[in-house]
This record gives structure tokens, sequence and C-alpha cells, in this order.
């Protein structure tokens, strides 16, 4: 009598389970691991030929208007919203206090030295760095890159310095903007709508924000605007074909400009006040 033939066990379902995760884990590991060092060379690359070679005033100029010019009504009108927010969310907590006249250090110390400076790059990225990389997208798509390296020019040279140095040039100044327009709107909710006296709401700004704060929040602009510049060119200039792969490239370069503002936000909001506490060793101020 013919024995039936041993058929294999099947493979258990767990087994496949992990081994398409750990799959999957190294995908994601390797081309996160590959996509920082395509970042890191196309940084040193940028940075290479802005120092390699002089710019010229007409092609500064235009990237200079776009990126600060018609970013400022924007940056101006957000800046004088969140002042008066930051009124409106802090007075009830100080009045129960009896603190409402300090209300004017929390406020302006908040905007000089945190949301000045991340709204302003919020807006540049939102507004900035999608429009570039939906720019560079569409012209990797319809190969006028790949024409410009075909000619012997270099695309980085023409295409990326001059954003990226709008960018880096130009965030300071509408920080600034950002932290004027917020104070002012705290101010104006403070004083007309909650009654509080302008001689203490001022006296205490004074007492409680010096120059370090508000030198802080531009320190932290000129990476927030290096940051958008290169992540945003980056993805624009390694745009996947067709029209999806531009609004791709548009999309990812807003959020990861995005988070990587608020991870260069922490690590230097952490190092300066490290600085400032070294510099002032009787420790923070306090607002009681």
């Amino acid at each position: 009598m013919a024995s039936s033939p041993v058929t294999a066990a099947p493979q258990p379902a767990l087994h496949g389970w992990l081994t398409g995760m750990v799959a999957n884990l190294g995908s994601f590991a390797m081309s996160s691991v590959a996509g920082i060092g395509d970042v890191a060379i196309f940084t040193l690359q940028t940075f290479g030929w802005m120092f390699a070679r002089r710019q010229r005033r007409e092609v500064l100029l235009p990237s200079f208007y776009q990126i600060g010019v018609m970013s400022l009504p924007v940056v101006a009108l957000t800046g004088l919203f969140i002042g008066m927010v930051l009124a409106v969310q802090s007075y009830a907590q100080f009045k129960a206090l009896g603190l409402e006249t300090r209300l004017g250090s929390v406020i302006n110390l908040s905007l000089v030295r945190e949301l000045g400076p991340v709204l302003a790059a919020t807006m540049l990225a939102g507004r900035v760095g999608s429009a570039m990389a939906a720019e560079l997208g569409t012209m990797r798509v319809t190969e006028q890159i790949d024409a410009l390296e075909s000619m012997g020019a270099n695309p980085i040279y023409y295409l990326v310095v001059p954003r990226f140095l709008g960018c880096l040039v130009l965030i300071p100044s509408l920080t600034v903007m950002a932290d004027f327009m917020g104070v002012l709107g705290g101010y104006l909710y403070s004083h007309v709508l909650l009654g509080i006296d302008y001689h203490h709401y001022w006296e205490n700004s004074r007492a409680y924000v010096d120059a370090f704060d508000f030198l802080m929040g531009i320190f932290k602009s000129f990476f927030f605007g290096a940051a958008i510049a290169l992540v945003s060119c980056h993805h624009g200039f390694h745009c996947t074909p067709g029209a999806e792969g531009v609004g791709r490239a548009a999309t990812n370069a807003f959020v990861h400009s995005f988070v990587l503002i608020l991870v260069l936000d922490l690590f230097l909001g952490i190092g300066l006040n490290n600085l400032h506490d070294f510099f002032r060793p009787e420790g923070p101020r306090k607002l009681l």
C-alpha cells in the first residue's frame, strides 16, 4: 500500500509577521540614513558654491523680494494676533494671583524668545518653503535643471544659493517684525480692553526682558532660515516625475521643515539657556 506524501508544515504566521516587520524596519533605517547623507552632501555643495563665486545682484534681488517683502504681511498679522491670544489666555491666571500688571513681562518674554522666531519660521516654511520646493520640482520634472547642467552651469549655484541666502539673511528681519507686532498686539489688548495700566505694563516688561532674550530669538532664526531653504530646495531637486511628485515635494518640504524647526528650537534653547545661566549665576528671573 503506497504511503501518502508528507506535506511540509505551514510556516507560522507569527514568524512571517516578525520577518516582514524586521524587513520594513531595515528598509526604513537604510532609506533614512541614505536621505540624511544626501541632505548632508547637498548642504556641503550649497555652502561650497556660496563661497566659491560672487552672486549677481539681478539674481539675488528677486529671491530677496519674494522671500522677505512678500512675507511681511502674513508674518505681521500672525504676530499681532499671537500677542493678543497670549494676553487673553494669561490674564485670568494672573488676575487670580493679583499679578495682572506683570502680564507684559510674560507676553513679551514669550514672544521674543520662542513664539516670534518659531512662528516667523513656520510662516516662512509654509509660504516660501513650499513654493521653492514646488518651483524647483517643476523645473526638475520639465527637465530645466537637466538643461542647465547640459550647458555647463551648476544648478545649485544658480537656483539654490540665491534662495538659501534669501532665507538666511531675511528671516531675522521677519522675526523682528513678528516680535514687534506681537508686543504691540499684547499691549493694545491688555491696556485698551483689559484696562491694565500702561506704566506698570512696560516697566515690568523692561525689568524682565533684556537684550539677551531678544538676541536669543534672532540667533535661532538664522538656523531656522537655513534649515527651511536647504530642506525645501532638496525636496524640489529630488522631486519624482509628475504632478503628484511636485505636490508631494511641496508637502514634504513644509512638514520636514516644521519638524526640523521644532527640533532645532529645543536644542538651541537648551544650549542658550545654559549660556545665559553661565553669565548670570544668580539664576533665572522670577516674576513673584
